[in-house]
């Protein structure tokens, strides 16, 4: 298996050279903390977009900020690994800010995808890839499946028991 981890300055130019040859580059970002069947649903959908998909990877700080000092539950070079181990995924990188703004600015898609529970305008990074041309993709979300009801049922099942 091919290494699909890599910084972002790695990236950079695996990126530019499958440019140059006419692969059109999907970008999507997440936690995907507790990897699920509503997160390998949605990056099969976002890979279909095109023939590359690269993940950003929210840190395990960036997670703490967004969902609170409890999370991740799982690190991210373990959460690197496991979306590794998915055939749709090709690239990965991990990023420390809170969004992936700088990284899309770097990868400069050509399709970035995000789930439908975002609006259009609201998507980070939306704006950098209608300028070069490209296309923002909202995709549909599996319905009662997050990481969070996931961690809730856990809960919930411990206090039951």
């Amino acid at each position: 298996m091919k290494n699909k981890i890599h910084s972002l300055d790695q990236l950079i130019p695996i990126v530019e050279m499958l440019k140059e040859q006419h692969k059109t580059i999907v970008f999507t970002n997440g936690c995907f903390d507790i990897l699920h069947a509503g997160h390998v649903k949605y990056l099969q959908q976002a890979r279909a977009q095109g023939n590359i998909l690269v993940v950003g990877l929210n840190s395990d700080m960036s997670v703490s900020a967004i969902k609170g000092p409890k999370r991740p539950i799982v690190n991210e070079n373990h959460r690197a690994y496991v979306l590794s181990g998915l055939e749709c995924v090709d690239y990965i990188t991990i990023f420390e800010e809170p969004d992936p703004y700088n990284v899309i600015q770097h990868v400069r898609p050509n399709i970035l995808v995000k789930g439908a529970d975002w609006a259009e305008n609201d998507i980070i990074g939306g704006d950098i890839v209608k300028k070069s041309g490209g296309k923002v993709i909202r995709v549909h979300l599996e319905p009662d499946i997050s990481t969070t009801e996931i961690i809730n049922r856990i809960k919930e099942r411990e206090l039951n028991s």
